[in-house]
């Protein structure tokens, strides 16, 4: 029988995939800050992966030391309720039995938040570390969206309109930006796949609700992405169709670079 599992993330392969995409990103635009977002994000995913490790693993050590505050504190208390009751020979009147119960109720309240604290001081250390690496995650998505903000699709229906000296430099061909929105695009996509890694091995439900917000976010920011891939293959499409047949000039062999052939749009 195939030990395989498609019911969870595999964090290795989640990882593997982001370092593709990482040399994708390089071999084609290795001169932009977008391969220095990608290789910053496979360095996140690298300490994510020990860190879910560490997650996923009991510490014993710690319940070691929460067992032996347990029960020592249980051996006070015992010991404390002994010597009471030792001290009382004498038969207790109603004013001192209602004395000594309100104080053993408060006794058993305390002695029950410190016991819940002790127990659930693993899954709060484990939540800490986990909300620290998904608030880096959130971070990135928002650094790449800011990349992605000044490519204009519009560029494509208006190329001859004059610039100002504000205007973002135009550089990339219709082809390089499609591309270069469908790294973003892709990265956003794993942004939200290593995040689902910790809900994953930590099923917190603060965990979990930041993870939510986190894939919210990244699926928003995919969305607005792809309304301009849209644009940009609809305007191509529209020029296109709008050149006179005949009026397209043989392809020289530098330009075949630029444009997409079978199976090629993936890359």
């Amino acid at each position: 029988m195939s030990t395989t599992t498609y019911r969870q993330l595999n964090a290795e392969k989640t990882i593997s995939t982001l370092q593709v995409l990482r040399n994708r990103i390089q071999e084609r635009f290795g001169e932009s800050s977008l391969a220095g977002v990608a290789a910053e994000l496979c360095d996140i995913a690298g300490e994510s992966r020990k860190r879910i490790e560490w997650i996923e693993r009991p510490q014993t050590g710690l319940r070691a030391i929460v067992a032996v505050v347990i029960f020592l504190s249980i051996s006070v208390v015992g010991y404390g309720a002994s010597e009471l009751f030792h001290e009382r020979e004498e038969r207790l009147g109603a004013a001192d039995a209602i004395g000594v119960v309100e104080s053993a109720l408060n006794e058993v309240i305390i002695i029950g938040a410190a016991l819940l604290f002790l127990f659930s001081l693993e899954a709060r250390i484990k939540r800490t570390r986990s909300l620290q690496v998904l608030h880096d995650l959130r971070a990135m998505a928002h650094v790449i969206d800011m990349h992605q903000l000044t490519k204009d699709p519009s560029q494509i229906l208006h190329a001859g309109a004059t610039q100002t000296k504000s205007s973002p430099k135009r550089v990339l061909t219709p082809f390089q930006l499609v591309r270069y929105l469908d790294y973003c695009s892709e990265m956003l996509a794993l942004i939200g796949k290593l995040a689902a890694l910790y809900a994953q091995s930590l099923p917190d439900a603060v965990v979990v609700g930041a993870v939510n917000d986190i894939e919210t976010l990244t699926t928003g920011l995919s969305r607005k992405i792809w309304q301009k891939i849209v644009i940009i293959d609809s305007s191509a499409t529209l020029i296109a169709s709008d050149r006179p047949a005949g009026s397209l000039a043989p392809a020289k062999p530098d330009s075949q670079a630029e444009t997409p052939g079978p199976g090629k749009l993936g890359a």
